[in-house]
């Protein structure tokens, strides 16, 4: 449990910014995350670093691939 005021796990969050949540501010509207005692907030914020970081290396190697530009 990342955020035990809203009783939110990490799986959610990451769960969350596959399906498009994009900072902190995204969490806290959908999740409620970061909204209470502030405690989970350094937690929040990276994942959603490490989130980013995944889609950056993700959209790297896509760029790389020949078979992707085909498409």
């Amino acid at each position: 449990i990342v955020c035990v005021c809203r009783n939110v796990s990490d799986r959610r969050i990451r769960s969350s910014l596959l399906d498009g949540a994009q900072n902190v501010r995204d969490l806290r509207a959908e999740l409620g995350v970061t909204g209470c005692c502030g405690k989970c907030g350094p937690r929040v914020r990276e994942l959603v670093a490490e989130h980013g970081a995944a889609r950056t290396a993700v959209q790297a190697l896509t760029a790389e691939c020949a078979c992707a530009a085909a498409v």
